[in-house]
């Protein structure tokens, strides 16, 4: 479980989180959706150490991390997996060599046992025996899936993903939903989705967060969006239903 206490976030005179209250549960997927500007990704940079809150708390299962000191950041940093919008592999490296990038850096494993678990990483997210290639010879989905291999090869409690499906096509984008989704149970993850794509929601959220003008506008489980009586929700619902 990961909770935020009055997170707030400042960049000179502008107050982009104006005091975030909010809590993500383990094994569930977590939605944070809103219009863009409105401060999801300073967020998630707070939450991840990106970025240092001005003031406020980001609490990993009892641990305050944004007060820890610098060898225990680098435990809970070891726990945490990430997906990024551009998938951000290196070109330069074989596919292999990008999912074993962090085991080589945070462990103690000898290069069988590094491949051995990149085998395992890659099964899981059905895309075995393409250790070899490089990111130029796979297509775009399976660069997501490369990339959501690399992100729990260190058998991670927490996943923060943001925009999953962003230049995918909807066949691929429903499929890495359901991957996310599978993984998340299977492994009792802390998932965290930064989102614009409501049939992701819909389709494989659990909870969600609603960021508006820097604030948790609304929260709640997803089955309730629709019946919130949140003004500024439905109109933000309804809006990107056109898209």
């Amino acid at each position: 479980m990961i909770e935020l206490k009055d997170v707030r976030k400042s960049f000179g005179e502008v107050e982009i989180l104006k005091g975030i209250n909010a809590t993500f549960d383990t094994g569930k997927v977590n939605l944070v959706i809103g219009s863009s500007g409105h401060g999801k990704s300073v967020m998630m940079k707070c939450m991840v150490g990106l970025e240092t809150p001005t003031s406020g708390s980001v609490i990993y299962d009892h641990r305050d991390f944004t007060h820890l000191e610098y060898k225990q950041i680098r435990e809970v940093r070891k726990e945490i997996g990430m997906l990024f919008q551009g998938t951000a592999l290196f070109d330069s490296l074989t596919v292999e060599q990008n999912v074993e990038f962090a085991l080589k850096m945070f462990t103690n494993m000898t290069p069988a046992e590094r491949r051995d678990r990149v085998d395992f990483c890659l099964e899981q997210v059905d895309m075995p025996g393409i250790n070899q290639k490089f990111p130029s010879e796979i297509s775009g989905g399976m660069k997501k899936r490369v990339g959501i291999a690399r992100a729990i090869a260190l058998d991670i409690k927490y996943l923060f993903c943001d925009e999953p499906n962003s230049g995918l096509d909807p066949i691929t984008s429903r499929l890495i939903d359901e991957l996310l989704k599978s993984i998340t149970e299977e492994f009792k993850i802390t998932t965290i989705i930064n989102t614009h794509d409501m049939k992701t929601v819909f389709d494989i959220g659990d909870d969600v967060v609603f960021i508006y003008e820097g604030n948790n506008e609304w929260s709640g489980k997803v089955k309730d969006i629709k019946t919130s009586g949140n003004e500024i929700l439905t109109r933000f619902i309804e809006a990107s239903q056109f898209h």
